[in-house]
């Protein structure tokens, strides 16, 4: 019995000990967002140079979203829920780097809507493209 008292405060401890380690939330905001640049700051061109295009589009088109990492790659969440996504080529190492939209994302629209979309580059039009649909993702 002592020894199940024992465990109880240890792991009290433990768990009060790892909530006062926690930052608030305006910190995971701040580092969330360092974590995805420094995640597109390590790319290969040309994904690099997309990736940071991408953040700029994305944080202009939906300034309520914040940055995390999401399984290794740079995404952007709504109420901590992940709307949209960039996934490098060289990450899965496929021809072409990936926008992705999660079913968190508003885009339902009949029996069938993309999820993600190949990129090869980043002209105007797709830029135009991509900031209209995070614009309307988080609606």
């Amino acid at each position: 019995m002592t020894e199940n008292i024992r465990s109880a405060k240890s792991t009290t401890k433990k768990a009060a000990k790892k909530a006062a380690a926690r930052p608030g939330p305006r910190a995971d905001e701040a580092d969330g967002e360092s974590a995805v640049l420094a995640k597109i700051a390590e790319m290969p061109e040309p994904d690099r140079a997309m990736g940071e295009r991408l953040h700029a589009i994305i944080r202009a088109s939906a300034p309520a979203l914040s940055s995390r990492l999401w399984y290794g790659m740079p995404a952007y969440a709504k109420d901590g829920k992940v709307v949209c996504f960039f996934q490098s080529a060289q990450k899965f190492k496929t021809r072409h780097a990936t926008f992705g939209l999660s079913d968190e994302a508003n885009l339902d629209e009949g029996a069938m809507w993309p999820t993600a979309f190949a990129l090869t580059e980043l002209t105007p039009a797709e830029e135009a493209r991509i900031g209209a649909l995070v614009k309307r993702a988080v609606s």
